[in-house]
């Protein structure tokens, strides 16, 4: 069984990152959704959290599956005998950073990753500016789906 893990912090979801997941999802046998705790970020959301968004917006997609992970992306790889990293690439800054990604990936553990190029719909969206929109009464319906978007309201209103 061919398999590629999409990595992501994903706090939250967005339509960017599904699209990722669904047309990685047409290409191969399994794709997990790996969702990885990063030590350089705060949460608004647990992991829990963001694993039950995830599955609930993946649910139409019957090889996909969900999980999370604490540590290096190429040792979850190992691990779960995945050979493939699939990551979504929005303009030129991110290619830079994902580039050296991709090499240090390939050099420890010979885990390959293919970019997809984001749809253009969806190429201005990151967790970051949905967040912050969020925060100050954005209306981010267009960015994150429902259930996304009710939790974002329910857990801002509450700070």
């Amino acid at each position: 069984m061919k398999s590629a893990v999409c990595p992501g912090s994903f706090d939250p979801v967005t339509y960017g990152h599904l699209d990722i997941i669904e047309r990685a999802s047409a290409h191969f046998d399994q794709v997990i959704v790996a969702v990885l705790a990063n030590r350089s970020k705060s949460s608004l959301f647990t992991n829990e959290e963001r694993i039950a968004m995830i599955r609930e917006n993946t649910k139409h997609l019957p090889n996909v599956v969900v999980d999370s992970w604490y540590g290096l992306l190429v040792e979850y790889c190992r691990t779960h005998g995945v050979t493939t990293i699939v990551k979504g690439l929005r303009a030129v800054t991110d290619f830079d950073y994902e580039l050296q990604m991709a090499q240090i990936n390939y050099q420890a553990a010979r885990v390959e990753t293919m970019f997809m190029a984001t749809s253009p719909t969806h190429s201005f969206l990151s967790s970051s500016i949905v967040k912050e929109l969020a925060h100050f009464g954005g209306d981010v319906s267009t960015m994150v789906p429902p259930n996304v978007d009710e939790a974002l309201r329910k857990r801002v209103a509450g700070k």
